[in-house]
């Protein structure tokens, strides 16, 4: 018996009555994961396999557990008698909504081989008459199984059919997944054959006539060194010359320098030519006057080249989708009438507009695969990208540009149309867009789609691999995102929390800079950056170098040129005057700087430290430090009063006496603490700004640098405004050099000895691994006086200090080493122009996991 061939993506249905060996044969072709037994279905249900009053619930598992893996795509392989019409139908209906195909393998073998295995089966108790019915049925099924939808059926009638019976796996036509590229895609070329061979000139295709053949004139194209180019079908109607551009695409097709989808004029084209009736109309009348100077012999090769055409390809490891009218995420490398329709037409809403053309509904405004998808079919003024989709048709034959689309480059090459060949129902708008419209992405980004950042989540990172988002912390970040926070377009990165070191043993303090140094040493880091820690608030910076700016690259029209936000995603200033004058002078110092030119950019996004604290945490100083210092003042204050007048009666009060002395110190030196890290803001002139990282330009995140070159880069900033901007001192320290880890340490005690809440301690490396898993990006370590602050007034009370000391890390630096992977992948995200959806599934995550339960003090 010859092989078979099973496409690689099908609905396998096993038909043959009971003890014909269905489950013996699944067990030999196919893996255990791909066979779906009805037997082991019942049992799953009831416990027993052979309960036929479970058999409802049974396929309602089965028929569940194959749609799932239909929709991922994987062989599914039915293992039940199947021997009935209606237990058939739902088979091929499933197989249909998933668009692949049903194969039916059919065990025809003799009633009474069936009825001598079942003596040998215990637990197949039935009489004899039941595999009689089976068969009866089988037989009378085997005429209708191809009207029925099968579209590949195998007979196997006797046991050495069954024995013999071998297939192999056959990859379906447009999984192309194995090309890489790089790619030149071209929208509909319409016949347009000078315009076309300028553009495959424009992208360094050397397009050469090479004299005539029996079937006319010939082309060799040489392609530009492992290029390839790919044509989105619509080669003919409309234009001046659709025959030589046909033998243009042949060619190249036939060389391997290009692959063709078909679109809807070629294969209206090629029904004609095989003598269909079709309606004359679009261009079709001028294709086939041209046509009719060709020979015979170039019209039937036409035929040929246009019937073998494949829907659609699946390219680069399924990175990208290539489609004459486009390609939804579910239909994406599947093989059926509906997934070649959508390719040929698109969908329609059954509508027609005022020029009588149908209106065409917007998939692409829905697309949520992870694919690029490049098409045409409609013509657009100017191609726009909306959801990682792209149609590249700019209908040159109506007068506008034809245009291609570099993969993976993503660049666009338009040339432009010589004349006006065909005048267009719909009028082509070739005038520059309004000057401050927005983009198709950035007017779809308007509106958030509430079921892209909501429900359990697993994002993918590059630095992380996945990060797992609850839904009950998703909850809790749709809140903030939705009742406090800035214009979400602004928001394309949130930054991390930050681990303290491990508790120290050094007398009367709770953290200290040996810590953090054995921390890194033992994660195999030569080197840290030590930067001082500014008593302020963390705030993100973007400034834009115009408002057009904000335009082109946010989709923000009327907000000026930035915004100061929280690591929560809230504005930073309520006052607005405050607001745009700070961000005006932060914008000067950029320009002065000369950043804009250094990095080719004309928006920055910086990390920041705002100061004072008091400027956004003034009802947290209010509401809580402040009353808890006032109280502790006032009421130790009075309790000493009292306790001295008492030991002038009693002396043995004495030592409670110094006990509350002692504790009223503690309470001025809390106040004391809190107080120099808060000044009133009346202008401008108040504030201070330290930044530490040039996070982002355009086309860049800046997590491939050190530490020291963000320093640097910030203090070139700061040089030229010291009136807002503050320089941040940092020291690097090298690890096992007992010399430079004293002098970081000495460093530290300088620094807090003055009131200074301490230092963080980085990497050299802005991301730094350790036997394949990352490093804590940064860990703080804070001085004993601002502690008291976080901890309370009498936390170095020895007594305390030892409760302190065994608090756990573990569950915040999880979270630190989350929110920072989460941070980095948003800002890659919106560099490469992902959709706004994409970057807030990062934000969210971050917002989202700050509601997982840890210890605040930390």
């Amino acid at each position: 018996m010859k092989t078979a061939t099973i496409p690689e993506l099908a609905l396998v249905v096993l038909i043959g009555p009971s003890g014909s060996g269905k489950s013996s044969f699944a067990r030999k072709h196919f893996r255990p994961t791909e066979v779906l037994s009805s037997d082991y279905c019942r049992g799953l249900v009831s416990d027993d396999e052979n309960a036929l009053a479970a058999t409802r619930d049974a396929f309602e598992v089965l028929h569940f557990i194959a749609a799932k893996r239909l929709k991922a795509g994987r062989l599914t392989v039915i293992d039940a008698t199947n021997v009935q019409p209606e237990a058939r139908k739902p088979l091929v209906a499933l197989a249909r909504e998933y668009h692949c195909l049903p194969v039916a393998i059919v065990l025809n073998l003799p009633e009474r081989l069936c009825q001598d295995r079942n003596k040998d089966r215990p637990d197949r108790s039935f009489g004899p008459h039941v595999i009689r019915h089976q068969s009866d049925q089988l037989r009378r099924s085997l005429r209708s199984l191809e009207r029925e939808g099968f579209r590949h059926t195998f007979l196997l009638n006797t046991p050495e059919d069954v024995d013999g019976f071998t297939f192999e796996r056959q990859k379906l036509w447009n999984n192309l997944r194995e090309e890489h590229g790089p790619f030149d895609i071209i929208g509909d070329v319409h016949g347009c054959f000078p315009e076309m061979c300028e553009l495959l000139g424009a992208l360094g295709y050397d397009v050469r006539e090479v004299g005539e053949s029996n079937v006319g004139r010939r082309f060799q194209v040489t392609a530009p060194s492992g290029r390839k180019a790919v044509l989105l079908g619509d080669l003919v109607d409309r234009g001046p010359d659709t025959a030589t551009v046909l033998r243009l695409a042949m060619d190249m097709v036939a060389d391997g320098t290009a692959l063709c989808v078909p679109g809807n004029h070629d294969m209206k084209l090629m029904k004609q030519l095989k003598g269909r009736d079709v309606r004359i109309a679009h261009g079709l009348a001028e294709s086939l006057e041209q046509l009719e100077r060709e020979t015979p012999g170039f019209k039937e090769e036409v035929v040929t080249f246009l019937d073998d055409l494949v829907s659609h390809y699946v390219l680069d490891d399924g990175k990208l989708v290539v489609a004459h009218a486009g390609m939804k995420e579910s239909m994406q490398g599947r093989g059926s009438g509906s997934v070649r329709d959508f390719a040929l037409y698109g969908e329609t809403t059954g509508e027609t507009d005022e020029y009588g053309l149908p209106v065409r509904w917007n998939w692409a405004a829905e697309y949520r695969g992870q694919a690029a998808v490049v098409y045409g079919h409609t013509p657009v003024s100017r191609p726009e990208w909306l959801n990682n989709t792209i149609c590249i048709d700019t209908g040159c034959v109506f007068g506008g540009t034809l245009t291609a689309l570099r993969y993976p480059e993503r660049e666009l090459v338009s040339v432009p149309a010589a004349c006006e060949y065909y005048e267009p129902a719909r009028p082509l708008l070739t005038s520059p867009a309004e000057p401050d419209a927005l983009t198709a992405q950035q007017s779809l980004d308007d509106l958030l789609q509430i079921e892209d950042v909501t429900g359990k989540r697993i994002v993918e990172t590059r630095l992380f691999r996945s990060v797992t988002i609850r839904e009950e912390n998703s909850i809790a970040a749709l809140e903030v995102m939705s009742r406090f926070a800035a214009n979400p377009k602004w928001l394309t990165y949130l930054p991390p929390t930050m681990s303290p070191s491990e508790t120290t043993a050094e007398p009367g303090l709770l953290e200290h800079p040996a810590e953090a140094f054995s921390y890194f040493r033992k994660e195999g880091v030569a080197r840290v950056v030590c930067e001082e820690k500014h008593m302020g608030s963390r705030a993100v910076l973007v400034v834009c170098r115009d408002e057009e700016t904000v335009r082109k690259r946010f989709g923000i029209v009327g907000e000026g040129i930035g915004i100061c936000h929280t690591r929560t995603g809230r504005r930073f200033f309520e006052d607005a005057t405050l607001e745009t004058e700070f961000l005006a002078t932060v914008k000067r110092s950029l320009d002065l700087a000369n950043t804009w030119e250094e990095f080719k950019t004309d928006w920055v996004s910086l990390d920041c430290e705002l100061m004072p604290w008091s400027a956004k945490a003034q009802e947290l100083l209010q509401d809580q430090y402040a009353a808890v210092g006032v109280a502790a003042r006032v009421g130790l204050g009075e309790t000493v009063n009292a306790l001295r007048q008492a030991n002038g009666w009693n002396q043995e009060v004495g030592p409670l006496l110094a006990r509350f002395e002692e504790r009223a110190t503690l309470a001025d030196a809390y106040v004391r603490a809190y107080r120099q890290y808060c000044w009133p803001v009346r202008s401008l002139s108040d504030l201070k700004l330290a930044p530490f990282h040039l996070l982002a330009t355009e086309g860049a995140v800046h997590a491939d640098k050190s530490h020291v070159w963000h320093m640097e880069s910030a203090a070139k900033i700061c040089r030229t405004t010291p009136e807002l901007l503050i320089e941040t001192p940092f020291k690097v320290i090298e690890l096992g050099n007992a010399d430079s880890e004293r002098a970081g340490i000495a460093w530290w005690l300088d620094l807090t000895g003055k009131g200074g809440e301490g230092m963080v301690v980085k990497p050299f490396d802005f991301v730094s691994r350790c036997r394949g898993r990352m490093v804590q990006p940064a860990i703080k370590c804070r001085g004993p006086e601002y502690l008291r602050i976080i901890y309370g007034l009498d936390y170095t009370e020895p007594q305390n200090l030892a409760r302190l000391r065994a608090r756990g890390l573990s569950t915040k630096r999880s979270l630190a080493l989350r929110e920072f992977a989460l941070g980095i992948e948003g800002l890659e995200r919106f560099v490469r122009h992902e959709p706004l959806r994409r970057v807030h599934e990062c934000v969210f995550g971050v917002l989202a996991l700050e509601s997982e339960p840890v210890d605040p003090r930390l």
